[in-house]
């Protein structure tokens, strides 16, 4: 007879994997509100922008077939895209607040074949990178990371479409690169998007990579060790994967290999909530999160927003 005290055991064993990580929950671009996928419901009837994913638990293998989105690769079944346009900023929101402030934040485009992305395999795209951000200031073992200015701004991550990019299908991938652990800790989710009003500039094959393939366990980048001595004088980082697209902001012409530390290629102060309000009841502004199985933060929402539960791990402010 299996006891009430082992299925508790058995329970409370996947709990705190999914509470000390996370993922996207949520995007943003041009006053339009986007809900992520629901990792910890059911598949069924799920529609989202964002490609479906599963687990909050982070990719521990740079090669592993799922690096793309954080999944096999495919489309939901009642998959969304959202047309941006480019110029445009578009901010993900990942689960507050998120726990890991070192390590790099980085942003790809993806064009899919054809007239939309939906049926596209990730793992058949080649990937850009447009944004990233990796040591901003102080040493490797205690300065300014890209992830935790991430936290700072309501942990979300603000990214600019390039003006130049031409227009068509994509996969966006944000991700966040942990570093309080060794092997690094990968968390990257996309979402479909078409790109409207682009330029005519092309990534060329420098600028181009694969998931898996762009990263390797040996990188630099994902080896390094925040907890030795040479962490507390080290003031570079070699952000992992390709040099930025030429048409990123921040990006130099001819560049061919990652900068060892990079400012965000557009200012995150905007990352915050796309209608929050100034707190009167309240003290959770629209879209923040206000509940969830580990969460200890405020709970009231600011008037006339609503706690709303999503699923077990995330309440938000709508």
């Amino acid at each position: 007879m299996v006891t009430f005290a082992a299925l508790f055991a058995v329970a409370s064993a996947a709990i705190p994997t999914a509470l000390a990580h996370g993922g996207v929950l949520a995007y943003a671009n041009g006053g339009n509100w986007y809900q992520g996928w629901a990792p910890y419901n059911s598949p069924t009837g799920q529609t989202s922008i964002q490609r479906p994913w599963s687990t909050y638990n982070p990719i521990t293998d740079a090669t592993d077939p799922t690096v793309a989105c954080n999944d096999d690769g495919t489309s939901g079944a009642l998959q969304l895209t959202a047309t941006v346009a480019a110029g445009s900023k578009i901010t993900a929101y990942w689960n507050q607040v998120w726990p890991h402030p070192y390590g790099p934040q980085l942003t790809y485009l993806a064009q899919c074949p054809g007239s939309s992305c939906t049926g596209v395999n990730a793992n058949t795209l080649k990937w850009f990178k447009i944004d990233e951000a990796g040591l901003l200031s102080g040493s490797v073992a205690d300065g300014t990371w890209g992830a935790g200015k991430m936290i700072a701004d309501n942990s979300s991550w603000t990214t600019t479409i390039p003006a130049s990019v031409p227009s068509g299908n994509y996969l966006i991938r944000f991700e966040t690169i942990a570093l309080h652990s060794l092997p690094a800790q990968l968390y990257p989710e996309c979402a479909q998007i078409q790109i409207t009003g682009g330029g005519s500039l092309a990534p060329i094959a420098s600028e181009l990579v694969s998931f898996p393939g762009a990263y390797s366990n040996s990188d630099p980048g994902l080896t390094v060790n925040l907890y030795t001595e040479a962490a507390k004088t080290q003031t570079t980082y070699a952000i992992p994967g390709p040099p930025l697209y030429r048409g990123a902001a921040g990006a130099s012409s001819g560049s061919t290999s990652p900068s060892s530390t990079s400012a965000p290629s557009s200012p995150t102060t905007s990352a915050t909530a796309p209608a929050s309000s100034t707190p009167v009841a309240g003290s959770v502004a629209q879209y923040g999160q206000c509940g969830g199985q580990g969460y200890n933060g405020p709970t009231v929402c600011v008037s006339p927003f609503v706690c709303n539960k999503l699923n077990d791990y995330f309440s938000q402010c709508l």
